[in-house]
């Protein structure tokens, strides 16, 4: 039987997390950019340590087409 837990992180870095997500997110509107549910989703399961960076960064250039 495998463990495939991710290490917990705190409650202060999912609410550091959640804050730089949210002003990214601010950012991108304020020049007329669009958040999807799904990359919201995915910035969710960022915050919430589900997933680290770079799987948070591969999701959403695949999402887009980017290599």
């Amino acid at each position: 039987m495998t463990n495939d837990a991710q290490p917990a992180i705190t409650v202060a870095e999912i609410a550091r997390r959640r804050t730089v997500l949210e002003q990214a997110e601010h950012s991108g509107e304020m020049e007329g950019l669009h958040i999807s549910s799904a990359a919201r989703a995915d910035g969710e399961d960022y915050a919430a340590g589900r997933i680290e960076v770079d799987e948070f960064v591969a999701r959403g250039r695949a999402r887009y087409g980017l290599r």
